[in-house]
């Protein structure tokens, strides 16, 4: 092992012990299900959005078989406004799945893992990892960053994952499976709070002088990152619908999902806009409504039947 990856594996680990935030499910306390619900919740979201659903999801559901026990449309009614609520679904997968197959215990391998609906490599790698304590090779946005920056050079990885990164990365873990652990989740620490993909705080990095990135002179990155469209998007519109039925007490008829049931004309502030009329105030065109409504319910994240629209059952 050269004296730069000696180097990480001592001062990343060393700076982590020190500075980690306080999160739930890094409590040595938090069940393989914890881990695995934070898991899928902190996909493309942010930890102070995925912190107040986490908590609520366990008090109701701290097992498996708790949630896999209800319907599916539960699931997407307790996931509120994290978005991508594919995942919602996903994770009930998961659990029918783990008390069917797993006897209502998390599976502690990496292949046991990837039998779950909705787990990918990084799911099965991270969980594996961080819920029993395996040797894995866990890489996400943060940690490709930071071996991006520290080891390579570039401001950013690459735009997806490659199979150099991924090279990269194994080379990188510690043999011992107590310190692998350790590394995958410090890199991960000092990518999400400190060596950011914007305004990286490079003073208080512990591997600053180690850097190539900073060593090259912080070149720009090779390429333009591009940000994703939120306003005017069927996502957006699809967000808006999904409240409307969260928030309903029992189906939604489809002329009211489509069609403004009120006066649009007066501005009001959006703190007083109940869903339904947030969702049409967004004035979407009628096409794209319907294109929503229609993908929700393929998606099988709403169903229909004659007394209207609703959460899965």
């Amino acid at each position: 092992m050269n004296s730069q990856a000696v180097e990480l594996h001592r001062r990343i680990p060393e700076w982590f012990a020190g500075n980690a935030r306080e999160l739930p499910w890094r409590d040595s306390g938090c069940t393989p299900w914890g881990v695995l619900v934070s898991e899928i919740m902190l996909q493309q979201t942010p930890v102070v959005r995925v912190l107040p659903v986490w908590v609520s999801w366990l008090q109701r559901w701290p097992t498996p078989a708790g949630l896999a026990s209800e319907p599916s449309g539960e699931a997407v009614r307790a996931w509120g406004r994290l978005g991508y609520p594919r995942r919602a679904l996903r994770l009930h997968a998961a659990a029918k799945a783990i008390v069917e197959d797993f006897g209502g215990e998390v599976p502690s391998t990496y292949p046991e893992l990837l039998r779950l609906p909705g787990v990918g490599d990084y799911t099965a790698a991270a969980v594996a990892a961080f819920a029993f304590g395996r040797r894995e090779t866990v890489v996400d946005t943060n940690i490709r960053r930071v071996h991006a920056r520290a080891v390579t050079g570039n401001a950013l990885p690459s735009p997806s994952l490659t199979a150099a990164e991924m090279r990269l990365a194994a080379s990188l873990l510690p043999a011992d499976a107590g310190d692998s652990v350790a590394w995958n989740a410090s890199v991960m620490e000092l990518g999400a709070v400190v060596c950011t993909a914007r305004s990286p705080r490079c003073a208080e990095c512990p591997i600053l002088d180690r850097c190539a990135w900073v060593a090259e002179g912080r070149p720009e990155p090779h390429y333009t990152a591009k940000g994703q469209a939120w306003a005017g998007t069927d996502r957006q519109v699809r967000g808006a619908m999904m409240a409307v039925l969260r928030s309903a007490e029992g189906p939604v008829r489809r002329e009211l999902l489509l069609h403004a049931p009120v006066d649009l004309a007066a501005p009001r502030p959006a703190a007083e806009l109940d869903p339904l009329e947030a969702l049409h105030r967004l004035q979407a065109v009628q096409e794209q409504m319907e294109r929503a409504l229609t993908g929700l319910i393929a998606d099988r994240l709403a169903s229909e039947n004659a007394s209207g629209v609703s959460l899965p059952l």
